[in-house]
């Protein structure tokens, strides 16, 4: 006889059969039906300060292990509340279910207590939004769910349940497999074998090529048969922030980031390549800079399973749509390995012409603080950041070698994101050493989420550069609005004693010789999150910068200007003991 469930219930049922382990949310009246179906199962429900933090946690969580993150909350402002979560997800193609309770369902439309449009004010956030409005259409809809979030390019997708359909039984059958009229996703994942003979033989013929990979290589668990195409075909290799980890830093073909903050010789390594391979990339405009001068000397090939992606912002020569891992295992059989000799050498003589550096101040300078937890731990660490100068000095100087281990806003740039985001990949790898690199501004806007952390005893560690404001809004101001610090000064608070307050441990440091002890005590801690506050130099900037409206290979904040102007340069240091291991000869 089949089993008689409520709508709840078939919600905990359905999950299980998906394999989740963790669910992020905050209960209230209209989603009690389904914490109530939670508290009787193995699910781990983990309740958390505020509702955008639980998007967040489900977003790290998936970030980190590449599964479904699954964050749950009421009607009305509960469900709001995940608006900036979810649109973070989508812009970085993040799989994650959003499951919110809704007022009862012939109560919709007349404005009840805690009533708001959900699936319409979510639909431009989401990849796919349902509100359910027969019970026995539940299990099915969280089937597709998943299937949608997970298939394509991957995106979250938001399941609104009034609260008389948790409450209502149906028979509980879930569905073996899904179909789905208008998304046959499948039929393109593996990618056209005649675009990808093309793109063969482009590269097969190119003196210059430069792959150009982004955060597709990640979700699509490519970083193997990226590097091992690489590898064979000795192209050199640049990544997006997104993209970080995609392909080991320590690998001598690698050109490391590029972009507006990107490295030097990587920027110029781009506006000289003859083949521009982008893979898993949408060539934004944080990449770009002015996208009619964008690797103008160059052709381009395009490979992403989002069709949409292809000649969206940049025309590219070759397109190819189909899942980057895909593609890149028909690639590495029929590419014949170009003649990339002189173009090495030259890429060689960049990297040691126009080196990542930064100027030696007496103060505490978050470029050291970063390869210093680099060093600590071996570049082995997941990273997650908030968003600002903290975030770039993260991607420049921290050195990654492994997929999966750079977790950041990217698309939407989200302040407050890297606290819930560290919570949520701690919970996905609970094994893995977890650093949060924040600043203080960012940090602020979701601090309440320590409470999460320190009640789960998650031993998290968070580097939080206090520097007193919004750090990239006054590098901005300094360099384009005469320094009229407009709003980018930030009410000053003591961290040490915000962490204690919540249960975590708080460490400041104020000069160098207390940095190595700080953060070895943080990786010595494993029963509670620890807070060190750096307190570090209020003026330094993130330099290279390419400017609004410029081409990305005109910066400033260069190599030659820093060197220039008298100031003592220190280049970035890599985890290995010797560069000279790092040639490309």
């Amino acid at each position: 006889m089949t089993e008689m469930l409520t709508g709840a219930q078939i919600i905990v049922q359905s999950l299980l059969k998906e394999g989740v382990d963790v669910v992020f949310g905050v209960p209230g009246g209209m989603n009690l039906p389904t914490f109530d179906a939670l508290y009787q199962s193995p699910i781990n429900v983990v309740l958390t300060a505020h509702e955008q933090g639980a998007s967040h946690m489900a977003d790290g969580y998936s970030r980190a292990n590449n599964r479904v993150g699954v964050c749950l909350a009421t009607s009305g402002p509960g469900a709001t509340n995940l608006v900036t979560g979810l649109a973070t997800a989508q812009m970085d193609s993040v799989p994650i279910i959003a499951i919110t309770g809704q007022v009862r369902s012939y109560m919709i439309g007349n404005d009840a207590f805690q009533e708001a449009d959900t699936v319409g004010i979510m639909r431009p956030v989401v990849k796919h939004s349902y509100l359910v409005k027969d019970v026995k259409d539940l299990a099915r809809t969280i089937k597709e769910a998943f299937h949608i979030a997970t298939t394509g390019r991957p995106g979250p997708v938001l399941i609104d349940v009034p609260v008389d359909i948790s409450n209502e039984k149906t028979a509980f059958e879930y569905p073996d497999s899904v179909s789905i009229r208008g998304y046959k996703i499948r039929t393109f994942e593996e990618g056209d074998d005649a675009q990808i003979k093309a793109a063969a033989e482009a590269i097969s013929k190119a003196k210059k090529p430069l792959l150009y990979t982004g955060g597709g290589v990640i979700l699509s668990g490519a970083a193997k048969e990226l590097t091992e195409f690489a590898r064979k075909n000795k192209i050199p290799v640049t990544t997006t922030l997104l993209g970080l980890g995609g392909f080991p830093e320590t690998d001598p073909l690698s050109v490391g980031m590029l972009g507006m903050h990107g490295f030097e010789y990587a920027n110029y390594s781009v506006a000289e390549c003859d083949l521009l391979i982008a893979v898993g990339a949408r060539f934004d405009d944080r990449v770009t800079g002015k996208v009619d001068e964008f690797a103008v000397k160059s052709k381009k090939i395009h490979i992403d399973v989002d069709p949409s992606q292809i000649d969206k912002t940049v025309k590219v020569d070759y397109p190819v749509v189909g899942d980057v891992k895909n593609v890149l295992k028909k690639l590495t059989k029929l590419v014949k390995a170009p003649d990339t000799k002189d173009w090495l050498v030259e890429i060689s003589k960049m990297r040691k012409d126009f080196p990542l550096v930064y100027k030696l101040r007496k103060k505490l300078l978050p470029q050291d603080i970063i390869q210093r937890i680099s060093k600590a731990t071996k570049g082995n660490a997941i990273l997650t950041t908030g968003v600002g100068q903290h975030q770039m000095w993260a991607a420049q100087f921290y050195q990654f070698n492994h997929p999966k281990s750079m977790i950041t806003s990217g698309g939407l740039g989200t302040m407050g994101y890297g606290l819930p985001a560290a919570i949520g990949a701690q919970f996905a790898r609970p094994d893995s050493c977890v650093w949060d690199i924040d600043g203080d501004g960012s940090f602020q806007m979701m601090s309440m989420e320590l409470a999460t952390a320190a009640k789960n005893r998650l031993p998290i560690k968070i580097a939080l550069m206090n520097n007193n404001q919004h750090g990239m809004v006054r590098q901005w101001q300094d360099l384009f609005y005469e320094s009229r610090y407009a709003s980018s000064v930030v009410n000053p608070l003591d961290f040490v004693k915000l962490a204690e307050a919540y249960g975590c441990v708080g460490i400041r440091v104020e000069a160098q010789d207390q940095v190595d002890a700080a953060i070895a005590k943080a990786m010595e801690i494993n029963d509670r999150p620890t807070l060190i506050e750096f307190m570090i130099e209020k003026d330094e900037n993130v330099w290279p910068m390419v400017a609004p409206g410029k081409p990305s290979h005109q910066m400033i904040g260069t190599y030659e200007s820093l060197k220039d102007n008298g100031a003592v340069a220190q280049p970035r240091r890599l985890n290995s003991e010797d560069e000279s291991d790092l040639s490309l000869s």
